[in-house]
């Protein structure tokens, strides 16, 4: 189990830990703090991350920012790798595919999940493992759509 699932399935039921675990996530990778996240559910293959619309997150026109939205996307990508990379492995965001769908004027919530499945076994070498985000505003409609891909290998013996 990876140390930072591992944190969060310790922290997870506990009084403000989803709270704990989000601002622990923040300060480790510290440009996420811009879109405040909020990591709601941690498993393998899924995670689901709030990030609230506030002044720092908006753009001109008073809309959740085009790439504030891609960051919310890469912290739900980098928490769900986290929580789905075995200790044998590691993995690098490599590139991010966007697409803008609609204007984001509220609130967002960012889900990843794998795009296929994922044979770790069979990663011996390096594989690209493409994650699929979907990032919808509060009323549930997809406003951004990210396919991040990562590169995989094993941990060096």
């Amino acid at each position: 189990m990876a140390s930072t699932y591992g944190l969060w399935k310790t922290l997870q039921d506990k009084p403000l830990g989803k709270l704990a675990f989000s601002a622990a996530a923040s300060l480790k990778a510290p440009y996420f703090v811009s879109v405040t996240p909020y990591i709601k559910e941690l498993e393998y293959g899924h995670a689901v991350v709030h990030g609230p619309k506030w002044w720092y997150v908006q753009n001109h026109i008073g809309t959740f920012h085009a790439i504030a939205a891609c960051n919310l996307a890469e912290v739900a990508m980098g928490m769900m790798m986290e929580a789905s990379t075995p200790a044998t492995h590691r993995w690098l965001p490599k590139s991010m595919k966007v697409d803008y769908l609609a204007k984001a004027e509220s609130s967002l919530t960012a889900t990843a999940r794998f795009a296929e499945d994922v044979d770790w076994d069979a990663i011996t070498k390096g594989r690209d493992v493409v994650v699929s985000i979907a990032v919808t505003d509060n009323s549930g409609k997809e406003v951004v759509h990210a396919d991040i891909t990562t590169w995989v290998t094993p941990k060096p013996k």
